[in-house]
């Protein structure tokens, strides 16, 4: 095996190849740092320039390309609280209030060193376990991925805040509004009131910026804004001690393993996976009042995770030819064009491509650390930009990102619905993070409930007795059972703080 990995390496090691790699990082960068434009969008753009490529610089084109664009979210989601990607939406929940605090340049560090970190375990985790996990995951049906999904779902009370009932109708709306457009297996239209422009539903991104990015646009337009007005920042290294490096080593580890899990699992992803290691380390930190309020825990949990599902994604695409999400789907495309069948001849019959895409994915992880380090201190410098002129700036960014996500105006109104609706939410204090966590989980429910069904002929019991999917429901019962009692402890202690 070291060979073949010495022979993937002496594929891309040279000037062409690694121009590209180095070029596909810095454009994937760029598309994730503009909110509306995604990894997705990159590779879908970037992949008949490759049809006349060999198949290794077209596959090492792409594999920058993904690795800049799941990175890049990071820059506006703690500089302007916006999640340029799906991959990004929990790094926003701390990563902006430490740059309001002066930490932008603590939080970039953390968010850079911990997405370098997430993505090398996971690429590692590919060379090494792809068939066997691959094989894994294979066995999940229609009644693991209900389960999973229940349990991932569960996640929404710890994101509730202070009130465990406005985060649960939070999280129904976001399911509710999930619902809007064709349902899934039948393709029936569903609360459109007669708008064929509603056949489709909501977009996510267009739910993602309104809801982040411009209910914070009009919060803020809500004050009066001093000509020059700014956020502070200091920066120093990394932003960060070694000591407090290694106070983040389990979190960061255990975010990796959740990322690479989440991301093996076909129709979750990134955009699940960040948010899931979120609540994790929320739930298992001494402090948890702190999440949300600027602690280096929830940045490091986000950005780790999202970076380990890159790696986690492409284990079934590699081994088994099953695409998990979008990115990967373009990928099998990319893959096919090139005349390469994936699955487990891949290994057999194209040994040199694989590992190539191996050494590929490594350089450029090493070169995404590199570009978000040395550029580090420009991106800081938006927070110099008085707001006054930076929040029209993002406005018409959010615009522009919404409709360029399938050409048609209609995002941009509903960009703007989910804006107001964000803004009325902060306004009457529900959180905001369990409607999109509502919204992308509730796809996944429905549509593997429905499978199971049509499976079992209306049978609601496999869904209970089956092992993965028992263990499953249990974990999700419990953790609503601790949740519980942990609020009735707070509350027992809160009156007696009081003296009730």
């Amino acid at each position: 095996m070291f060979e073949l990995f010495v022979d993937g390496f002496s594929t891309v090691l040279n000037f062409k190849t690694m121009g590209f790699i180095l070029a596909g990082v810095v454009v994937g960068l760029i598309f994730g740092a503009i909110p509306g434009l995604t990894a997705t969008m990159a590779i879908a753009i970037a992949l008949p320039i490759t049809f006349g490529m060999v198949p290794v610089d077209a596959m090492s084109l792409l594999m920058g390309l993904y690795i800049g664009g799941v990175s890049g979210g990071l820059i506006p989601a703690i500089l302007l609280k916006l999640p340029g990607t799906p991959s990004s939406i929990a790094t926003t929940f701390d990563g902006y209030p430490m740059a309001k605090k002066g930490r932008a340049g603590a939080a970039f560090g953390y968010a850079i060193v911990f997405s370098f970190l997430g993505g090398l375990f996971s690429i590692l985790i590919l060379m090494l376990l792809a068939p066997p996990l691959a094989k894994v995951a294979l066995k999940f049906g229609p009644f693991e991925y209900f389960a999973i999904t229940i349990f991932a779902l569960t996640m929404i009370s710890s994101l509730a805040g202070n009130s465990l009932v406005k985060g649960l109708l939070a999280g129904l709306m976001g399911i509710a509004l999930a619902m809007v457009g064709a349902a899934p297996i039948d393709a029936f239209p569903r609360f459109t009131f007669g708008n064929s422009a509603l056949d489709a539903g909501f977009n996510l991104l267009p739910v993602l910026i309104g809801l982040f990015a411009v209910s914070e646009i009009i919060n803020v337009s809500e004050t009066k804004i001093k000509k020059g007005q700014s956020i502070q920042y200091a920066m120093k290294g990394f932003g960060f001690s070694l000591r407090d490096f290694y106070k983040q080593g389990w979190n960061g580890l255990r975010s990796s393993l959740i990322g690479t899990g989440i991301g093996i699992l076909p129709g979750i992803g990134g955009g699940t996976a960040n948010i899931i290691a979120y609540v994790t380390a929320k739930n298992q930190s001494k402090t948890p009042e702190k999440f949300g309020k600027g602690i280096p825990d929830g940045v490091v949990a986000s950005e780790t995770a999202n970076n380990a599902a890159v790696g986690g994604a492409l284990i079934p695409l590699i081994s088994l030819g099953i695409p998990g999400d979008t990115v990967t789907a373009l990928l099998l495309g990319a893959l096919v064009v090139h005349g390469l069948t994936p699955g487990p001849l891949l290994f057999q019959n194209n040994g040199d491509v694989v590992y190539g895409i191996f050494a590929a994915l490594l350089i450029a992880n090493f070169a995404m650390i590199a570009f978000l380090y040395w550029g580090m201190r420009v991106f800081t410098r938006v927070l110099s930009i008085p707001q006054y002129i930076l929040l029209p700036v993002i406005m018409v960014l959010c615009v522009v990102g919404a409709i360029g996500v399938n050409n048609r105006l209609f995002d941009a109104g509903a960009l703007l619905f989910f804006g107001v609706l964000g803004y009325i939410m902060l306004k009457f204090k529900f959180p905001v993070a369990p409607i999109i966590l509502g919204f992308i989980l509730g796809p996944l429910l429905e549509t593997n409930l429905r499978r199971g069904l049509m499976y079992t002929k209306g049978d609601f019991l496999p869904f209970l007795t089956q092992p993965i999917a028992a263990l499953f429901l249990s974990l999700a019962l419990l953790s609503i059972i601790l949740k519980i009692r942990g609020n009735y402890k707070k509350k027992k202690l809160d009156s007696n703080t009081l003296g009730i």
